[in-house]
């Protein structure tokens, strides 16, 4: 399925003379490409550049917008989409600043074209006339294997001393009663609205169900939001899952364990997973095997033929992030062109832009002897800003295994966990350092301080009191 624009829409066209020029030529194919790489997403792009960077002769192949779902529709539009539900939901808790206002007025159309200016004005970044400056051959059109060396596309046959697939995922549409008859949209379609559904029936709690839910009620949605087993973010910490529940409820969604019939709403948004694209790639004909849906790949992410690797949601390695797949991508260019390379893809945090976000790291409770907790009703500027929220740490001899971070810039304080966990920090090391007062990542040093305080053992702790009686 191609991604959707508005027809006339001067954003979209903008974004499309970028990501899918028009009138774009194909190159004549060099006699061998060291890496031609399937799918210009976030995974794919990165792949690109990289190598061409190095000085590798790279062929780039996109069969719908360049950019992927992250340019197009996933990270960007929705971000933009929830920064304006984020204002509306900052006017109308003003009061609690000592500040009066009225109920905001939505002009939802207005809210939609901003989400696609500032797509467009992201598209270059993404853009074919950019990567063909980076010096990468960029062919739109449908590619798939012929052999194991090769690919071709729109006819033309690009040979290869290594591939990259890096198609990545579209929303998959479980079958529900009645819901190819009723007005339904995914992720993909979502952000082509200009008028504003007055009632909204999600289907999935997971990431993006969360994320547009509970923008959408914040824009004037009546949303009902269909959550199997009642949690929200079902894989994340059930303290969080409870904090979110407790927010979404103060933003009027409600929340099923089943899905309702469709006939009250006025529309749908299908959030209930993920299907990897290799349909029309001819995988066999390459001797690439699948696993569970997606592209089996070992820890260097290559295929079942050794030619071939796969990063990003495509692949059946690593989590579905964007920055994951940009992280399996820096590791594919460099498994796939020097010998000898290895490396692993760890400590990947991730983060939902709810509010309160949910961000987390880690999941290894195998590794962990000791767990640290903060709320945010022991920080100053939390108190300040009238936000609620915790950190959790799990640890293994002093070095943090797993973490959740729940509140305001949780995003931005599990990234400091991630260095952290990434350079084998210790808590003790955290402990020592200085960060500034007040901010949200003040519950590193909280959480450490508790850590260090465990190291005080009642043998210590005598030690310490005779030389302090003996100290003058």
């Amino acid at each position: 399925m191609a991604i959707p624009l508005l027809p006339g829409d001067p954003h979209d066209e903008a974004l499309r003379a970028n990501v899918k020029p028009p009138g774009w030529v194909n190159p004549t194919p060099a006699p061998r490409y060291q890496l031609v790489v399937l799918g210009a997403g976030p995974a794919g792009l990165v792949a690109a550049a990289g190598a061409a960077a190095l000085g590798a002769k790279v062929a780039l192949v996109e069969r719908d917008l360049m950019g992927g779902d992250c340019l197009n529709v996933g990270c960007v539009p929705s971000k933009a989409l929830l920064r304006a539900a984020k204002a509306v939901a900052e006017i109308r808790r003003a009061k609690e600043f000592g500040i009066t206002v009225g109920e905001p007025a939505i002009d939802f159309a207005a809210v939609m074209e901003r989400v696609r200016r500032v797509r467009a004005q992201i598209g270059p970044h993404d853009s074919a006339e950019r990567f063909r400056r980076l010096g990468v051959d960029v062919f739109l059109g449908e590619g798939k294997f012929v052999n194991e060396d090769t690919v071709e596309v729109t006819g033309a046959k690009l040979r290869f001393g290594r591939c990259v697939i890096a198609t990545g995922a579209r929303a998959a549409v479980p079958d529900v009663p009645g819901l190819k008859e009723a007005r339904y949209f995914t992720n993909e379609t979502i952000f082509t609205l200009t008028e504003l559904p007055k009632r909204l029936l999600v289907i999935g709690a997971g990431p993006i169900g969360c994320e547009l839910g509970q923008a959408f009620a914040r824009l004037g949605s009546r949303v009902t939001l269909v959550a199997r087993g009642g949690r929200l973010l079902p894989r994340e910490d059930p303290e969080a899952s409870d904090l979110l529940r407790t927010a979404f409820a103060a933003d009027g969604i409600e929340i099923v364990r089943e899905t309702p019939p469709l006939t009250g709403f006025d529309a749908v948004l299908v959030a209930a997973g993920r299907r990897p694209n290799v349909e029309g790639l001819n995988l066999p004909a390459a001797g690439v095997e699948m696993s569970d849906g997606h592209v089996r790949t070992d820890r260097y992410l290559r295929t079942t033929n050794p030619r071939v690797y796969a990063a990003g949601d495509v692949s059946s390695a690593g989590p579905k992030f964007t920055h994951a797949a940009d992280a399996m991508a820096r590791l594919v260019v460099r498994n796939a062109l020097f010998p000898g390379s290895s490396g692993d893809v760890n400590h990947i945090p991730w983060c939902t832009y709810t509010d309160p976000e949910v961000a987390a790291i880690g999941r290894r409770p195998s590794e962990t002897t000791s767990h640290f907790r903060v709320g945010f009703e022991e920080l100053d500027r939390p108190m300040t800003d009238g936000t609620t929220g915790f950190i959790k740490v799990a640890a293994h001899r002093g070095r943090v295994t797993d973490a959740t971070v729940v509140g305001p810039h949780a995003g931005e304080v599990i990234g400091a966990l991630s260095l952290a966990m990434s350079n084998r920090l210790t808590l003790r090391q955290i402990a020592s350092t200085v960060f500034p007062y007040p901010t949200y990542t003040e519950t590193l040093k909280k959480v450490a301080d508790q850590y260090n305080r465990t190291r005080l053992t009642p043998f210590r702790a005598r030690l310490l009191r005779a030389w302090l009686r003996w100290f003058r």
